[in-house]
């Protein structure tokens, strides 16, 4: 870990903690050099594997985008986007992997929408799931209603 402040290439731990519910590690540095501390967060890096083998770092950001284009129209805020995209992330870091793969992503995602709205998930689920004919719908409207009733 470089210095900060004079960018010396060797710092010293003075205290580690665990910060964020357990998903980082603050570090209390200081450095044997200009003796100036600073503090450092430590973070797993989620990474996505794709279908064709590329892996990429996670992006909460990413998954809102997608959400939010699956929401258009309907009545969701941009709150409510982002608590579901801290939920997709909590959600795959809980699972204690450091490579999810990108239909896990989506899965993760496809829970709390159908929660919060239905026909955003329809439409996540229709591009997600490749639906191809009208019957796919009508299958997954089925299971949707099969589920509010079993709510109620």
């Amino acid at each position: 870990m470089h210095c900060p402040h004079c960018r010396h290439s060797d710092t010293r731990v003075l205290d580690s903690r665990v910060a964020e519910d357990g998903a980082s590690i603050r570090r209390r540095r200081q450095c044997p050099r200009c003796e100036r501390r600073f503090t450092t967060l430590e973070q797993m890096q989620l990474l996505v594997v794709k279908r064709s083998g590329v892996v990429e770092p996670f992006s909460r950001e990413k998954v809102m985008r997608g959400v939010a284009k699956a929401c258009k129209g309907r009545p969701v805020t941009e709150d409510d986007v982002a608590r579901l995209g801290q939920q997709v992330e909590e959600c795959l870091r809980a699972s204690g992997q450091a490579e999810i793969p990108a239909d896990d992503v989506g899965v993760a995602i496809l829970g709390p929408l159908r929660q919060l709205d239905a026909v955003a998930y329809l439409r996540f689920a229709s591009v997600y799931r490749h639906y191809d004919s009208v019957e796919d719908f009508e299958v997954e409207i089925d299971h949707l209603r099969q589920s509010a009733l079993a709510v109620h």
